[in-house]
């Protein structure tokens, strides 16, 4: 297996500043278009344990678009092949001094173009 194969790198980052313009911009339709289209889907957040695309859609149309505004950090995105990868980054939002959130998103290559399968959200204290 090939470790980050510069194309396919490529195409996992685009889709990845995607989920970031996204998110910051509260676009649920966009966001939604991100995730994989199943049941099997998972995104734990920093305070819900999300099972299957249903769950995951409603979270977002249900949260509050304030204070979605971020600043991005140590972003690190490794490819498996050319079918599968993971992003990680840190980030900070000025509505939470004090704290760091991080941030895990596994991806696949679907016949419809790179998806999340499964992620995770937490925040914890500003390392010192």
């Amino acid at each position: 297996m090939e470790i980050d194969l510069p194309e396919v790198l490529a195409e996992v980052r685009a889709a990845f500043e995607r989920y970031e313009r996204a998110l910051v911009g509260n676009d649920v339709a966009e966001l939604d278009a991100l995730f994989w289209d199943d049941a099997r889907t998972i995104r734990y957040g920093g305070g819900e344990n999300l099972y299957g695309i249903a769950e995951i859609r409603a979270f977002r149309t249900a949260r509050s678009p304030v204070g979605l505004e971020r600043a991005l950090a140590n972003t690190a995105i490794t490819t498996y092949g050319t079918d599968m990868a993971v992003a990680s980054t840190l980030f900070r939002r000025t509505t939470v001094p004090g704290r760091v959130g991080r941030q895990m998103q596994t991806w696949m290559r679907t016949p419809e173009g790179w998806k999340v399968v499964a992620a995770h959200v937490s925040l914890i204290d500003e390392p010192k």
